[in-house]
């Protein structure tokens, strides 16, 4: 992969703290299996190591389909109608897109509740090819009515979000990565975390990339708000934030997906947004998922570069 990494004097800081937030999905899902009968666990073939505890202790409740991603979610819908709360897991291109139409057939249309958590967003398995790239999941999934998504930027955040919600009778998404902020945040679900505040404009920094977002701001006079529940998004502690108008996104999927969000949160009054992101492009070159991030702006050096551009226009 022929991209040189930019040269940059701001840096944004990261840490390899255990465990990830896929290890953090598996402790919480046992946790929860043990306390509540109800959970049961659906796999498909990815992560099947990390749940050796869950396949000795409840073996009833714990299901590999093999690499059949419709099945994983009709299997998962049968447990539902039964009365179970089904937890579905893969990689993100395998949960999401594959079986788009059995999610909205077997789990939306019949209004049925399921958690559908994901690894490998979204270019994580890098080199492994489009494949293997989850950058379109969330843009995908907010197309389906009543589909909630969650995007923690560390393992605690997962594992807070995820109990705040399993049971309650909805369907959640929750993307989990390998990328991840150094530091956990108070986080509550559909809520806007407030992580500090300025007048030229508001930063919306969603899950793992709010370490590199303020690195980006620094001195900037914005504010920086962090969202890991981007639906339902709240709307409210963004227009109170916003009122010069002006509003850059950083999402680490495909940009411009909570657009739609910005512009009804901040009607009638016109909206000025910089959408951040990952472009709806083929990525054809091969490489880190660091020397994406580089090759796409999605340093705090291109970051900042957008933000500036929105503050001077």
């Amino acid at each position: 992969m022929d991209i040189k990494p930019e040269k940059t004097e701001v840096t944004a800081t990261t840490s390899a703290i255990e465990p990830a937030m896929r290890e953090q999905f598996a402790r919480t899902v046992e946790n929860m299996m043990a306390r509540d009968e109800r959970v049961a666990l659906l796999l498909a073939e990815i992560s099947v190591s990390l749940f050796k505890r869950a396949l000795r202790d409840f073996p009833e409740r714990v299901v590999n389909v093999g690499i059949m991603e419709q099945t994983l979610v009709s299997a998962a819908a049968g447990f539902a109608l039964e009365g179970f709360i089904p937890v579905l897991h893969s990689i993100a291109p395998f949960l999401v897109e594959r079986p788009f139409e059995q999610i909205k057939d077997d789990f939306c249309y019949q209004n049925l509740p399921g958690n559908f958590v994901s690894n490998g967003a979204s270019y994580d398995y890098s080199e492994e090819g489009m494949t293997h790239h989850g950058f379109a999941d969330v843009p995908v999934l907010r197309s389906l009515p009543g589909m909630r998504i969650v995007v923690p930027g560390a393992p605690a955040e997962l594992d807070t979000l995820f109990r705040a919600v399993y049971g309650d009778g909805g369907r959640t998404y929750f993307r989990t990565s390998v990328k991840r902020n150094r530091e956990e945040r108070p986080v509550r679900f559909g809520a806007l975390d407030v992580v500090r505040e300025g007048s030229r404009a508001a930063v919306v920094a969603v899950g793992p990339m709010l370490d590199a977002t303020l690195a980006a701001a620094g001195d900037l006079d914005v504010s920086v708000l962090y969202c890991t529940t981007v639906a339902p998004f709240d709307g409210e502690t963004l227009r109170a934030h916003a009122t010069a108008g002006k509003v850059a996104l950083v999402e680490p999927y495909e940009a411009g997906a909570l657009v739609p969000d910005v512009v009804a949160a901040l009607a009638p009054r016109p909206a000025r947004v910089e959408a951040i992101g990952v472009p709806r492009a083929v990525l054809s070159r091969y490489g880190t998922p660091e020397q994406h991030d580089e090759a796409l702006g999605l340093t705090p050096s291109g970051i900042r570069a957008r933000i500036t551009r929105l503050l001077d226009e």
